[in-house]
Order: C-alpha cells, then structure tokens, then sequence
C-alpha cells in the first residue's frame, strides 16, 4: 500500500462462482459482435446472457480468447456451441490469425475493462459514509496561515489534534445525513472528501499545540470545522470482487443516489439501507424492484388507490384501519413488485452501502427496493 495519497488505481478484475447450469442464451443474440469502444465485458455478456454477471462461463476454456481482458475495439466475436450445446464466445478467425504454437497478440492500448472502473474508483478509494459520532472525535481545522476563509492548495492548515509527522490526511468535510426510511433514523453521513494534505508537526493537544499540515491537494475550498483521517482508513478494500448472490433474503431500498437527483439509470452509484450487519459483501447482486401500484376494486370498476373515492378508499381499507372485513363491493388489490434492474454492491458499512447499478428495465428511483429472487 502506498503512503502518497493519490487515486488508487484497483485492477477490477472479477472471479465468479461456478455455474453447473447451463448458460442460456437470449434469443435475439447475434451470430457475431463487433467489440466497440466504450464496451465491457459486462455489456458484451448483456447481449448474450439475461444474467451478464456469468460472463466468465461464456469466454471459458477458449484457445483464442485466452485472457478476456485483452479483447479490443474492432475484434470480432461469434457465439458458438461446444459438443454438449454449451455457449462460447470466440474470437472470429477471418478476424484473428493464430499461430500453431499460440496466439499472437500485437501490443495496443485500450484493452476493455470488465466494469467502468472510473465510475466506481472515487468511492473505492476516499469517498465515505460515516457515523456522526466518530466524526466528532476526529481532529479538525482550526484556521490557516493565511487570514481567509477558503484554504486551497499550499496553504498551511493548523488542527486541533494530535497528528503522525510525515503521514498524509484526507480533510473532510460532514455532508448529509442518510436516512432510513424504515425508523427516520440517521444511518451515516455522507462524507465529503474536500482535500488531502500532510502533516509536518505532530502537534501537543494537552498543552493547546496545534498540528500542523501543508495542503497538497483542494478538490474544494478547505474551511475550519473540516475533519481529517488518516488518507488509507477505511480504504482496505478488494482487489476482486466475487460476485455473487447474497445466502439469504436481503430487504432493504435505495436511500439516495450520489448525483442528488431521485432518479436514475445504468451504471449511476447509489446508497443502500442495508451493510454489514444485514450480511452484505462486496460483490453481491442484488434485483432492483418497484411496487405495483395498488387497485381498488369498487362499483365503479377498478381504480387506481389514488384515483379511488374516499368511501371506497375507506370501505376497502377497513380491515386494515379498523380490523373489520372490507365491503365485498370494495376490494384492495396489494400488486407485487416488479424487477426494474440490478446493482452490484462495491463497498459496504455497518449499516449501508454503495452499489453500482448494472441494468435497468426502467428509471431507477429512490425508494425502489432490493431483493434476491
């Protein structure tokens, strides 16, 4: 692990279970693909597997595609079918010529990756979510050296606290808080990272000694009140991400998005109700669903719970406000939820988590929830 505080730049390569099934093909895949710029394996998978995350059992034992890594815009695939009618993606050999003793390969940039990893690589390294309380504890800015408010880049900051000589801080700043919309309770607060910096005195609390560090880099204007961690806390992260379903049912919801709005598509990062203490790992796949909206089925023919009147909305709910059977001319209808996509969950907390949506059948929304089928 470096000591410089800079993007760490994680190779996300992704090792999966095996699947004894076979593999089922959607039936509009293509005899052939064209690998295009701007591809990952995971789209490639999309367009032949209703389940991309199995993408390792199309490319397995193949002599011409050794390494999936190492496919590039401009190389053409085709799906073939093995003796047992399993599914193969090959490298086209009108395309590729291979030598008897082995592939050649010529050297190029822009090999294409499994998922966007520069989607996911700020929360992998420094972005964080965490609790109020260990907030408060951690040493904070008191001012700089220079008269102002907004501290940037080569300003010397000084911090109540007692700091390591020659270690690098990231400086933060609280953001909002995330709440679970079960209890209204705070889960974490966003963490904002606004700059990094090392210090260069170690600083002596007890006798009101600040610390001191020199700012290497703002991202934002450094104000005082702003917190400072050691840069590579809570950055232990993997290297490979198994993917897989969770053991056991999960319940839990999308709370917010990190583009603040309340929808959202494909490959957008979003912040879920459930960590470690629901079980939740790095790497698990989870179903996004959305519940069907609720039908009142009246006199006057079957109406949206919105749409409904007030006495068929109160006929119909009776048994639940009053513990009384529900007029037979008023009956509620709970639909089910329906999946509108999938997320992989990347980095996880005591109580929430990031996760990266993968597919959507429609706009994700907060509020949506998450599942395993």
């Amino acid at each position: 692990m470096i000591k410089k505080i800079a993007v760490v730049v994680l190779s996300l390569s992704i090792i999966f279970p095996a699947i004894a099934d076979i593999l089922k093909v959607k039936n509009n895949a293509p005899e052939q693909y064209v690998v295009k710029k701007g591809d990952t394996l995971w789209d490639i998978s999309a367009i032949y597997l209703e389940q991309p995350w199995l993408w390792p059992k199309l490319w397995r034992f193949n002599p011409q595609i050794d390494n999936p890594h190492l496919i590039y815009p401009g190389d053409t695939l085709s799906l073939v079918y093995d003796a047992d009618g399993r599914p193969m993606l090959v490298m086209n050999q009108k395309y590729k010529k291979l030598s008897p003793h082995g592939r050649k390969v010529m050297k190029k940039d822009g090999a294409i990756p499994t998922l966007p990893l520069e989607l996911i690589r700020p929360y992998l390294t420094y972005e964080q979510a965490l609790d109020e309380e260990y907030m408060a504890k951690q040493p904070y800015v008191l001012g700089g050296n220079d008269n102002v408010k907004n501290l940037i880049t080569g300003h010397i900051l000084y911090i109540k606290g007692n700091l390591v000589r020659s270690k690098y801080y990231g400086i933060y700043r609280k953001g909002e808080a995330y709440i679970d919309p079960k209890t209204d309770e705070p889960l974490a607060h966003e963490a904002i990272l606004v700059g990094t910096a090392r210090a260069f005195r170690n600083g002596d609390i007890d006798n009101g000694i600040p610390a001191s560090v020199r700012v290497k880099n703002a991202k934002r204007e450094i104000h005082a009140g702003d917190f400072l961690i050691p840069a590579m806390e809570g950055q232990s992260l993997p290297a490979f991400f198994s993917l897989t379903k969770p053991e056991k049912q999960v319940d839990g919801s999308i709370i917010a998005s990190t583009t603040k709005l309340r929808e959202f598509s494909k490959l957008d990062i979003v912040v879920l109700n459930l960590g470690k203490k629901d079980k939740l790992k790095a790497g698990h796949i989870l179903d996004i669903r959305r519940q069907s909206p609720t039908v009142v089925d009246s006199g006057d023919g079957p109406k949206y719970l919105e749409d409904s009147s007030r006495f068929a909305k109160m006929a119909a709910t009776a048994k639940d406000l009053f513990g009384s059977e529900p007029s037979a001319d008023n009956t509620l209808w709970k639909m089910p939820k329906e999946k509108v996509g999938e997320l992989m969950v990347f980095k996880v907390y005591n109580n929430l988590s990031y996760a990266l949506v993968t597919g959507t059948l429609r706009p994700i929304r907060v509020g949506d929830v998450v599942s395993i089928d």
